[in-house]
C-alpha cells in the first residue's frame, strides 16, 4: 500500500459542505492507505501555507500527492502546489473540480500547461471535464467518477400528488437558490399544493437573500442549514421532486445521492450535467434561471405517474456505476 499526502480544503468541520477530500481520503483509508490530508485551516491565507507545509513536512515519506483543482482562487492553491511537487520531484495527480474549470484552461493556459502535463495522471470526476480537458490537447486523462456507498442508499419510490421539492446544495450564487423561491411562487400562483425544503450552509449571503425573497413572495419554506448526509437523506423520504437550479456545475454528488434514493430529479443543463443526466430518460433537464421551464416540468412529472416511476429506475440503475465497490478499482490502478 501507498503513503498519500491529500491536498484540498478540508472544511466540513467549519459548517461547510463535505467534499471529495472528506469521503476519498476517509474510503481510501478503509482500504488500508495511509492517508495525510491537507488543510482544515479556515482562513485562505493560512490555508494555503499549510498546504505547501505538509507536502515539504511529507516529501520523504509520501509516494504521491493528490491535490484537488477548482477554478477560482484554489486554482492558485493547485499551481502552486503542483510545482512545489515538481521541485521535490513528487508524483502528483490532480483531482479535476468545477463546472468553470474549460475556462480556466482557456484563461491560463500557461500555468495549466505547467499543472496538467507535468502530472502522473489528471483525474475528471466527470465526463464533461474530460471531454474539455481532451479538447485542449491533453492526453494524460482517466475518468473516476464521484463515488457513494450505494448499499446505504434505499430506493424509495415516489408519487407525486402534492409536490414536495428537495434542494439540496451551499447557498451560492453559482448554484442559484433564488430560483427554487421563485419556482415555489410560480406554482403556488398555478394553485398548485406545493412546499419545499432547501438543505445546506450558508456560503455568500445567499441564504439570507433567499429568506428575503421568500417573504417578499409570501411563501414557506424550509431551511435547514447543514445537514449530515444520513439526516438529509432520511429527511427526503418524505419528498417527491429534487430540484438542482444551478447555473455552474460539474457532477454534484448531490444529485448522484438523488437518484439513488429514488428523487425524481429536475435540472438546468449546464456544465457537466447533461454528461451525467439524460434528458426524458433518467431526468428532466431545462434551461438555467428560468422558473416557468421548471414549473412546467415538475407538473407533467405530476400528471405521468408511469414516467416517474421508469425514469427514477433508470437514474438508479445508472448510479450503481458510482457505487465505491465499483469505483475503488479505479484508484487502486491509479494508485499501485
Amino acid at each position: 500500500m501507498k503513503d498519500v499526502l491529500y491536498i484540498g480544503s478540508q472544511l466540513s468541520e467549519s459548517h461547510k459542505t463535505v467534499t471529495t477530500i472528506d469521503t476519498l481520503s476517509a474510503d481510501l483509508r478503509k482500504e488500508g492507505y495511509s492517508v495525510f490530508t491537507a488543510s482544515k485551516k479556515q482562513n485562505k491565507v493560512l490555508r494555503f501555507m499549510d498546504m505547501l507545509f505538509h507536502i515539504i513536512k511529507y516529501k520523504g515519506s509520501v509516494d504521491l500527492v493528490l491535490i484537488d483543482t477548482y477554478s477560482t482562487t484554489n486554482f492558485y492553491y493547485a499551481y502552486a502546489c503542483s510545482q512545489l511537487c515538481r521541485f521535490f520531484k513528487l508524483k502528483y495527480i490532480p483531482i479535476l473540480h468545477g463546472g468553470n474549470l474549460p475556462e480556466r484552461l482557456k484563461k491560463s493556459a500557461k500555468l495549466s500547461r505547467q499543472i496538467f502535463d507535468n502530472a502522473q495522471i489528471n483525474v475528471a470526476p466527470s465526463l464533461y471535464l474530460k471531454h474539455h480537458f481532451s479538447k485542449a490537447g491533453y492526453k494524460n486523462l482517466l475518468f473516476i467518477p464521484n463515488s457513494i456507498p450505494l448499499d446505504q442508499y434505499k430506493f424509495q419510490k415516489r408519487k407525486i400528488d402534492k409536490i414536495k421539492m428537495l434542494w439540496v446544495r451551499s447557498f451560492s450564487k453559482l448554484y442559484n437558490p433564488l430560483l427554487a423561491v421563485k419556482l415555489l411562487k410560480s406554482l403556488k400562483v398555478e394553485g398548485v399544493q406545493a412546499s419545499l425544503c432547501m438543505v445546506g450552509p450558508e456560503n455568500d449571503g445567499s441564504m439570507k437573500e433567499a429568506k428575503v425573497l421568500a417573504k417578499e413572495l409570501e411563501v414557506d419554506i424550509e431551511f435547514t442549514g447543514k445537514l449530515a448526509k444520513s439526516e438529509w437523506h432520511a429527511k427526503a423520504s418524505d419528498f417527491n421532486v429534487f430540484i438542482n437550479t444551478t447555473n455552474i456545475d460539474n457532477m454534484p454528488v448531490s444529485v448522484i445521492e438523488a437518484m439513488a434514493l429514488g428523487l425524481p430529479i429536475v435540472s438546468t443543463n449546464v456544465g457537466g450535467l447533461p454528461y451525467l443526466l439524460e434528458d426524458k430518460e433518467d431526468a428532466i433537464l431545462v434551461e438555467p434561471n428560468d422558473a416557468n421551464l421548471f414549473k412546467d416540468a415538475i407538473l407533467n412529472l405530476m400528471k405521468n405517474q408511469g414516467e416517474v416511476d421508469k425514469m427514477t429506475s433508470k437514474a438508479r440503475q445508472k448510479v450503481e456505476q458510482f457505487d465505491w465497490k465499483v469505483v475503488k478499482q479505479r484508484w487502486f490502478s491509479v494508485l499501485s
